[in-house]
């Protein structure tokens, strides 16, 4: 029997950072590649059905830079 590993689980910060990331221009597959996951997990994070909140600490953020 081959174990495969675990799929990578974005975390909280993760999806902090994918919305910081999307708001700069970056695709959303580029993101993706980047945490070795499918683009549909950070189209759930971008779409709201995960890590709710982390769009307003993105904002936050932003606009504490």
């Amino acid at each position: 029997m081959t174990e495969y590993p675990q799929p990578y689980q974005l975390a909280f910060d993760d999806a902090v950072d994918v919305w910081l990331r999307h708001w700069d221009g970056e695709y959303q597959h580029h993101i993706a590649a980047s945490y070795g996951i499918n683009p549909g997990r950070v189209n759930d994070v971008l779409k709201g059905r995960k890590h709710l909140g982390s769009e307003q600490v993105a904002a936050s953020k932003r606009r504490a830079a």
